[in-house]
């Protein structure tokens, strides 16, 4: 019993750790996954057990762990601002995985010195060969870093979805690597169903689970609770159908925050609580699984710095620049999406399979694949902004305001209603007139005003001064065409 709760002590003063490194990764510029990992690496310290002999378990909780932190992404993406970088993102998340793989496994035979077998390499390229998109939500809007163009989208959309290529190659690698894949290459074509099967049943689950939100349920937290239960649903009757499980999450994010349904707005909060207790918990755990003395050795660390930065600075780039060819985007660009290609908690996950699956030498490669993980989320997530202003990438950063003390709630009775904060530029033309001289249609209510990061009670005799911030609701469509009369530029 003592063990026990000397476990959940222990976890509760990791994850409120993490959550305050928060303020530490911003203060120094430090990516806040590593801190998360490097957590989780002192646990090893402290804890009385290993965390090798858990490898199934903490294989088991990357993958719900991933499903949720896929479904919240798709939750915030928009898919006005995926539509026009779709194509160029599927053939990044399918051709550019294979080609990440087979240069890096090329790659690391060489850097080895040839002691591991072609087949164990490529297994090794494999593994790392997809971007993680927990790694890169984290890093692109947790710290607020704006890239001109449509590039943001564009490695948003690659991360969440390369998944089931790396996972598909890894599988099939697997198989070569145990001798057991002869006609291994013959189920190709199951990687067309897993991508084709795993977006159709997202766009499914992601269309139902809108209808399902409009049931009326007896208490507001049963909509929390069916909320995890429809994403866990999402996942496996997926995977059970032989599609891919964490592409099937991040469609339905997209296609089910689409629309409009019961408790949205709490709904997408709560999806992003969880998705950050998953990454908390996910990297940390996935630290504890490392052995510290083992990292530090020669044996370890060496190759794993060469195969990191020949991942970095050779197979991610020619791998870009292959799937763009002839693109629209700029070397300058291509270049940034190139540095973009954060590894994080899936190559870890899957790095466990082996282990699992008894490969000859699994746990030097995991070791590796971990050393790699630490290089690219230090180096990556660290130079990131200086290399996007170097490239000449970088924009500011748009600032969130702080939320407003109102809300309106998406119910039954609001389904047709919303409540938006528009800000008022310099140059419109209701700065210096008072709401009633605006004129503002009827059943338009101005319900408050932010002005110098406070908020005052309208009333028609207030005069609108340029910077305001006039929280208005109306129907939605009505509050639509007062934004395009009076708010845009």
């Amino acid at each position: 019993m003592g063990n026990a709760d000397f476990i959940i002590a222990t976890a509760g003063l990791l994850l409120f750790g993490g959550a305050l490194s928060n303020k530490l990764s911003s203060r120094f510029n430090l990516p806040i996954l590593l801190l998360f990992l490097g957590a989780g690496i002192c646990a090893e310290f402290f804890l009385p057990f290993s965390g090798e002999n858990y490898a199934g378990e903490i294989n088991f909780l990357g993958i719900v762990a991933m499903s949720f932190i896929l479904f919240s992404g798709g939750c915030d993406t928009s898919w006005g601002t995926v539509r026009d970088v779709a194509l160029r993102g599927i053939i990044l998340a399918v051709a550019g995985v294979v080609l990440t793989a087979l240069i890096t496994g090329a790659g690391a035979y060489f850097l080895l010195g040839a002691t591991h077998s072609f087949s164990w390499c490529l297994l090794l390229g494999a593994i790392i060969s997809s971007t993680d998109a927990a790694a890169v939500f984290a890093t692109l809007r947790g710290r607020g870093i704006g890239l001109k163009g449509d590039l943001k989208p564009l490695l948003e959309l690659e991360s969440g979805s390369n998944d089931p290529t790396a996972a598909f190659l890894t599988l099939t690698m697997i198989c070569l690597v145990l001798g057991s894949g002869r006609n291994v290459f013959w189920s190709i074509p199951l990687v067309a169903y897993q991508l084709g099967g795993g977006v159709l049943a997202g766009i499914g689950f992601g269309w139902l689970g809108r209808k399902v939100f409009h049931l009326r349920l007896d208490y507001e937290g049963l909509y929390f609770v069916v909320g995890v239960a429809w994403v866990l649903l999402c996942y496996s009757v997926c995977q059970l159908l032989g599609a891919n499980g964490f592409m099937a999450c991040y469609v339905c994010g997209i296609v089910q925050n689409s629309g409009r349904y019961n408790y949205q707005k709490a709904l997408s909060k709560f999806y992003n609580g969880v998705a950050w207790l998953m990454q908390v918990g996910l990297f940390t755990v996935l630290g504890f699984l490392a052995s510290p003395e083992e990292l530090i050795k020669p044996s370890v660390w060496l190759p794993g710095v060469m195969l990191g930065l020949f991942l970095i600075f050779v197979a991610r780039p020619a791998a870009v620049f292959i799937c763009l060819f002839r693109s629209k985007y700029s070397t300058r660009e291509k270049l940034m999406i190139s540095w973009v290609g954060i590894r994080g908690a899936a190559p870890i996950v899957l790095a466990t399979f082996p282990l699992a699956m008894g490969v000859e030498d699994a746990t030097l490669m995991f070791r590796l694949i971990f050393f790699m993980v630490i290089l690219s989320v230090t180096v990556q997530g660290w130079m990131l902004m200086p290399v996007a202003k170097w490239l000449k990438v970088a924009k500011e950063a748009r600032r969130e305001p702080e939320p407003p003390p109102l809300e309106l709630e998406v119910t039954h009775s609001s389904a047709h209603q919303e409540m938006r904060e528009l800000r008022v530029y310099p140059d419109s033309n209701i700065v210096g007139k008072t709401l009633a001289e605006i004129g503002l249609p009827r059943g338009v209510l101005v319900t408050m005003i932010r002005r110098d990061g406070k908020f005052i009670p309208p009333g028609g005799d207030t005069r609108i001064e340029a910077g305001d911030g006039m929280l208005i609701m109306a129907d939605i469509k009505l509050l639509r065409d007062v934004e395009h009369k009076f708010f845009n530029r």
